[in-house]
């Protein structure tokens, strides 16, 4: 069999829908969104669950006058 028949037999055969065949990764891509979301939302307010320690952190910085930024 020489390479063109084999390619040619390769284009005859029938294949399912490729929506059906690549569903997988839509899934597999939705499902690592989705966990990294539950990931980002479990760090909301995290500064507000210890204002004790920000309020000392304040005190202790009030009278820094080094601004941040980029040259400022």
């Amino acid at each position: 069999m020489t390479f063109a028949s084999i390619l040619v037999l390769a284009a005859e055969e029938e294949h399912g829908s490729v929506a059906l065949e690549t569903i997988g990764f839509g899934i597999t891509a939705l499902v690592v969104f989705a966990a990294l979301a539950l990931v980002s939302l479990s760090y909301r307010h995290v500064a507000n669950r210890h204002p004790h320690k920000a309020e000392a952190y304040a005190r202790a910085h009030a009278n820094d006058t080094h601004e941040a930024g980029h040259g400022h």
